[in-house]
């Protein structure tokens, strides 16, 4: 080989050598540590949350940062659905959160908790509590934040996170769910039953047409949607 090529590749040599050394430099130093923790998408309380749950990464390098492992960490933050991680050079670590959004208010007995449309208990509650449904639970079901229902709390969830999607304008103030059957109570004391948990996207998409035009109606049943029903305290006027 000729002295000039191999010039050529003892440079590259080098120079790959450089690179790589200036790489595991920075992983292991603190000339890209972590300082600054950046929350967006979350009120203060929250922001403050986040912080705290990646508080052991402070003084980490960027470099090495493993987004995906943080982002499970911030599962342990209730309110928090889902995040995003970007690593801002030289020392910021930015974090986009999308929030769980409250639906419910689960009771059992004197006890209560917010719950998310996703079904997962967010925090226990003092009155005065939100101006949300209730959804009652026996006593037999554990609840714990953090947690996700299932049984007759998910049922209840599933019956109403749809309402805001949908667009569909009831005042709802409890939801039945007594032997296998959905039932939401409105503040006009309509019932507007839904029958099983299946087609309920249908079914309320139905009941968001048939509301207005059944005003004062003792139930509203869409169960069968096919075949929807109104009934009324005077029998003349049921339709």
């Amino acid at each position: 080989m000729s002295p000039r090529p191999l010039l050529v590749v003892l440079t590259t040599l080098v120079l790959v050598g450089a690179g790589i050394g200036a790489y595991f430099l920075a992983r292991e130093t603190s000339v890209f540590a972590l300082e600054q923790i950046e929350v967006d998408g979350a009120p203060a309380p929250v922001a403050a949350e986040v912080r705290t749950a990646l508080a052991d990464y402070r003084g980490t390098s960027l470099v090495s940062f493993d987004t995906r492992r943080a982002a499970l960490r911030l599962a342990a933050v209730a309110d928090v659905a889902d995040a995003s991680l970007d690593r801002a050079f030289p020392h910021t670590l930015k974090v986009r959160v999308r929030l769980e959004r409250p639906v419910a208010v689960l009771r059992q007995g004197v006890d209560a908790w917010l719950v998310s449309a996703s079904a997962r208990v967010l925090r226990e509650l003092r009155k005065p509590y939100p101006h949300l449904p209730r959804i009652w639970v026996p006593r037999s079901v554990d609840v714990a934040v953090n947690a996700t229902l299932g049984g007759v709390g998910a049922q209840g969830v599933a019956a109403i996170a749809p309402l805001r999607p949908l667009h569909v304008r009831a005042d709802v103030r409890e939801v039945l769910t007594g032997r296998g059957e959905l039932t939401l109570v409105l503040a006009s004391g309509t019932q507007l039953r839904l029958g099983d948990s299946g087609d309920l996207r249908l079914k309320l998409a139905i009941a968001k047409q048939l509301l207005p035009l059944t005003r004062g109606a003792a139930y509203v049943d869409v169960s069968v949607p096919e075949r929807p029903v109104a009934g009324y305290s005077n029998p003349q006027v049921e339709g």
